[in-house]
């Protein structure tokens, strides 16, 4: 490859960059602009709706003033672990989107073969997403031991507890839609569902949908599962923090949020497929937003109905009823693969046989 061949790859590569991250930051800052509107109105008040039309540029006001707050460190706090944490929970967050892919595109016909609209189209890439994202624990663990104080460091071990204790449950959820799909490829999961609604993995898959969702709630310390904010830590991990590096901390979660939306997309809802064959002609991505969309709206749905478990309720659900859940439906699944009789019941959803 010459020189000029890795420029243009590179500039390639950063252009795909921007394309992702760009869009992603400025969804975090209107979601937060979503949620404020829909929980307003589903507690039967406006919401923000002072700065700009219908309150439009809230976001870019919280912005502005989160970035000219001071930054203030804890005298006895360990500067570089401090600085250091945000980041580290953030970076994997983004790093993942890198294999998601949002649709096919022929580039207006110049391509005679669709390209996946991914920055890299791992064959691996499920693997790959569990991996990276369950760096964005020690970021948190970081931050609660870095600021040298009782209720960050609390904070920080009932987030990292619960985050490990429903990674488990996520991870043998997606062993079932490896079984069907017979592949970890994120592209490939979302062909083998092509076809319409019934083709899709939420139909035989239903329970896992659910845990998966579910468990990605917990993992991004939504409400009912924000443990880590409850009266009694302040504010959990995050309480030492202010200005810009407390506003990573919210881009981390919102960023999460969106990849968890994303991700239940692709792996039980068709991903960019329509629901009816004759509705493709609509742009694929269109389609993926729109689900992803349905699905944040959940998230903020969520946080204005249910109240908050109590830290052993949240551990019970993970550890004795998602994790038992999900292995049984692993038996299930298999069952219905190998046994001679059965397999031709699920045989419409296995995209390998």
């Amino acid at each position: 490859m010459s020189v000029m061949d890795m420029v243009i790859q590179a500039v390639i590569w950063a252009l795909e960059v921007l394309a992702i991250t760009v869009p992603i930051a400025l969804s975090v800052a209107y979601i937060t602009y979503a949620e404020r509107r829909v929980i307003g109105w589903m507690q039967v008040r406006k919401g923000c709706n002072r700065v700009g039309p219908a309150g439009l540029l809230q976001p870019l006001a919280d912005g502005l003033k989160l970035f000219l707050k001071e930054t203030i460190i804890p005298a006895k706090a360990n500067k570089l672990l401090f600085v250091g944490a945000p980041v580290l929970a953030l970076v994997p967050t983004l790093a993942a989107f890198a294999v998601v892919p949002f649709g096919e595109t022929s580039l207006f016909g110049l391509w005679k073969v669709p390209h996946v609209m991914a920055i890299s189209n791992l064959n691996v890439g499920l693997l790959y997403l569990m991996a990276i994202s369950s760096l964005s624990v020690y970021g948190f663990l970081m931050a609660g031991w870095a600021s040298n104080s009782k209720y960050p460091i609390m904070g920080s071990i009932r987030s990292t507890c619960q985050m490990i204790s429903y990674e488990v449950s996520m991870g043998f959820g997606l062993v079932t839609v490896m079984m069907l799909s017979g592949s970890l490829n994120l592209s490939d999961i979302v062909h083998a569902q092509a076809g319409g609604l019934l083709h899709w993995y939420m139909i035989p898959l239903f329970p896992m949908l659910l845990v998966f969702f579910i468990s990605g709630c917990a993992e991004t310390g939504r409400t009912p599962f924000d443990l880590t904010e409850t009266e009694e830590l302040v504010s959990g991990y995050n309480v030492e923090y202010s200005g810009m590096w407390f506003a990573t901390f919210s881009l981390a979660e919102y960023g999460a949020m969106i990849l968890i939306s994303l991700m239940t997309s692709i792996l039980f809802l068709g991903g960019w497929y329509a629901p009816i064959p004759a509705l493709d002609i609509i742009p694929g991505i269109v389609w993926l937003l729109a689900k992803t969309s349905f699905l944040i709206f959940t998230f903020i749905w969520f946080r204005a109905t249910f109240p908050r478990y109590r830290y052993d309720q949240m551990m019970r659900l993970g550890w004795k009823i998602f994790l038992p859940w999900t292995l049984g439906w692993i038996f299930v699944v298999g069952l219905f693969i190998y046994t001679p009789g059965l397999d031709h019941i699920i045989n419409f959803w296995l995209a390998w046989r």
